[in-house]
């Protein structure tokens, strides 16, 4: 029998497709007889965040990630500022999640994503689903922003990577999951302007991303994802197992905080 608990969160930050690594810790908790009543998620975090709350199993998140063809001819934007159209998605998305409302999930999902407008973060946990989702997940450049009641919203990482805070009062026992691991560089790997403004980026989400450790009560971090790029969709398996590991080694300190 699982053991259920309103004061279990899960928070998931962006990472791309290293998102996968999400799913292993998923597996993890399952085989624990965890299920967590609230989600927290950003980007990656958010799509699986949302699929898991809407009660979908972790081989059938991992199918999604697997089958879900991102650079499609069909998938490009026209007219718009990004390479891929982001509402080309929503009825991908929607055969996953049929009512589109944060209300018809099973579990309490909370969702970032970044106004572009206002310049500030907004979190989302009710009304439409899918479009938040979309807009959390919009990798700037390459993902067109996602238009909210009038307003344009992009990838919630770069505000908030690693959103935490709506778990915080809300639940007793909070797991984090960053997917997103800081890569050591030499000095001969920062070759252009563009290499500068990556890595700064980079520095940023993780700055901001580990100063939040303490509001959770273990975090799953896997360094060995730096080996992959944000959209290096050939080694999911490997993502996966990576993050069932990571989390397979701290089973006992989760165990032992239940």
């Amino acid at each position: 029998m699982k053991k259920t608990s309103p004061t279990i969160g899960l928070v998931l930050s962006g990472g791309g497709v290293r998102g996968v690594a999400h799913l292993g810790l998923l597996q993890v908790l399952e085989e624990i007889g965890i299920e967590p009543v609230v989600y927290s998620g950003t980007s990656a975090g958010a799509l699986v965040g949302a699929l898991r709350a809407g009660g979908h199993s972790v081989a059938t998140i991992l199918d999604f990630f697997k089958n879900t063809s991102i650079f499609k001819m069909s998938h490009f934007s026209t007219r718009k500022p990004g390479f891929i159209d982001s509402d080309k998605f929503i009825p991908i998305l929607k055969e996953l999640l049929p009512d589109d409302d944060f209300g018809a999930l099973e579990k309490k999902l909370y969702v970032t994503a970044t106004d572009m407008v206002r310049g500030r973060q907004r979190t989302f946990s009710h009304g439409p689903l899918i479009r938040p989702v979309l807009a959390s997940a919009a990798f700037p450049v390459v993902f067109t922003p996602v238009e909210i009641e009038g307003h344009l919203y992009t990838d919630g990482g770069a505000l908030n990577n690693f959103p935490v805070e709506p778990l915080t009062g809300e639940c007793e026992l909070i797991i984090g999951s960053n997917v997103h691991p800081f890569k050591d560089l030499q000095p001969s790997d920062i070759k252009n302007t563009l290499s500068v403004m990556e890595r700064l980026f980079h520095l940023s989400i993780h700055h901001h991303s580990v100063q939040k450790y303490h509001m959770c009560n273990v975090v799953i971090a896997p360094q060995e994802l730096a080996a992959f790029a944000t959209f290096d969709r050939s080694h999911f398996d490997e993502m996966f197992e990576i993050g069932y590991k990571a989390a397979h080694a701290k089973r006992a300190e989760i165990e032992a905080l239940l």
